[in-house]
């Protein structure tokens, strides 16, 4: 366990962030060695996993459901030093996990098929796809209890040994992809359902290797059957701070959707350079991402340990370090657009559209940066429904004025991205006077506290 409530909270949070970093480049380095390997199988398989592919949104909603409130209350418990509710809230989170991704695999495999056929574009994709899911549906619902137990070693302040087994379990499915794939060795290649069958067996190997790490009884945590009977006023508490987390994200998708259907009379080109900039982006963002996984377990502990200005502190000095870092971002994408785009697409098209996208939306760096880290000082507080409500008044002030603008002669993209920009800046004011209104509701106990 490490003790956040103490020492430098600058330090707390590059220790922390680091570890999140590493993970997150390793996550980022297997999409694409996976990708690679797909790719040699033929255009239907790229797609057949493309399908498949889009289940992890919901499978990523859920976790984050699960696993923002397992982190906020664990902390609290671990700031107020009463590791003896924390190991409660540990066991009753195994167990909620357990059974959404029991109820996941159920319906999933029940529609793998029917799914499959309905979003595939002909019968050969829809078959990879079926093949692919018959391992990927259990590796995602294998990963409910895998987030669950992360989301847990985070609230106490335990990146490491996360960092290490997610490292270790990515290591392994890189390894053992092309292997099963093409049948190295063996001489019976399983084409995609190798690759599902390759990131099964990671997570199983990460699922096994976090649960030996609980078993010694001078653990912090430790899994205890006596505490496995369902709580539904702790499952309540943990789904009360959980689900608008999870909602959050869907908005995310939803935002998505919008940019992908009114850029679609655009032309291939358009979808092509938002794409790329997205996952540039995505690449980018990975240290404030980072930052923002930290943020809430840190400032977390203080609240449970009551400790009104180091938990304020925490997110001055997270702000500060994520301003610092997208100003750096936002220098380079306003120099160096296209030559970023044209790293992944030697298509003019694709570099025009992206390069106008990314030295746009450069300009809402700061504020997004600003809005990571106050987002997760909601999940320390326990109250995550005031970063809902400013991502819907975002998502709004987009796609409000899209639904008039889309259909005007001399409409163009860039439209999409200034609103986007505006709405960034918005949802950082928003969430900073809705941080302070949080402060003077939940820190009200001893302000003079250190």
């Amino acid at each position: 366990m490490q003790d956040f409530t103490t020492g430098s909270l600058s330090r707390h949070l590059l220790k922390t962030s680091s570890f999140m970093l590493v993970t997150m480049v390793f996550q980022t380095l297997y999409v694409l060695v996976d990708l690679y390997w797909v790719s040699r199988l033929g255009t239907a398989a790229i797609a057949a996993v493309a399908v498949s592919g889009n289940l992890m949104f919901l499978v990523v909603a859920a976790t984050q459901m699960l696993g923002v409130g397992t982190t906020t209350l664990i902390s609290h418990a671990t700031g107020r030093k009463d590791s003896a509710h924390a190991n409660v809230i540990f066991n009753q989170a195994q167990v909620l996990s357990l059974l959404v991704g029991a109820l996941f695999f159920a319906l999933a495999m029940a529609l793998r098929v029917e799914y499959a056929t309905r979003l595939s574009a002909d019968p050969i994709t829809a078959q990879l796809a079926a093949d692919y899911l018959l391992w990927f549906i259990p590796a995602m619902a294998l990963q409910f209890g895998l987030v669950a137990i992360a989301a847990a070693l985070r609230g106490i302040g335990n990146f490491r040994i996360g960092m290490l087994v997610q490292t270790g379990t990515i290591i392994v499915n890189i390894v053992l992809a092309p292997v099963l794939v093409f049948g190295w060795g063996s001489g019976r290649p399983l084409g995609v359902a190798g690759a599902a069958m390759a990131s099964l067996i990671a997570i199983a190997v990460g699922i096994a290797w976090l649960i030996f790490y609980f078993l010694p009884s001078e653990s912090y945590l430790t899994f205890d059957r006596r505490q496995w009977r369902p709580q539904p006023r702790l499952w309540k508490e943990l789904l009360t701070i959980g689900l608008p987390a999870g909602a959050e994200f869907a908005l995310m998708t939803v935002y998505l959707v919008i940019v992908y259907a009114v850029s679609r009379p655009f032309g291939s080109a358009a979808q092509a350079g938002f794409g790329i900039g997205m996952r540039v982006l995505q690449a980018a963002f990975m240290p404030t991402v980072a930052l923002g996984f930290a943020v809430a377990p840190v400032a977390g502990q203080n609240v449970g340990a009551r400790r009104a200005r180091r938990v304020r502190r925490t997110f001055v000095d997270a702000a500060a370090m994520a301003a610092g870092v997208m100003t750096l971002l936002a220098v380079a994408f306003q120099l160096w657009p296209a030559a970023i785009v044209r790293v992944f697409s030697p298509d003019a098209g694709a570099v025009a559209f992206g390069e106008e996208y990314l030295r746009i939306v450069a300009w809402s760096f700061v504020a997004q940066g600003v809005v990571f880290v106050s987002s997760s000082m909601f999940q320390a507080l326990g109250n995550t429904v005031p970063p809902l409500i400013s991502s819907a008044i975002r998502l709004a002030l987009v796609a409000a004025p899209l639904t008039l603008l889309a259909g005007m002669p001399g409409f163009h993209l860039r439209w999409v991205w200034y609103l986007s920009v505006g709405a960034s800046v918005v949802q950082m004011t928003l969430n900073l006077l809705l941080l302070q209104r949080e402060y003077r509701l939940r820190l009200n106990f001893d302000l003079a506290a250190t």
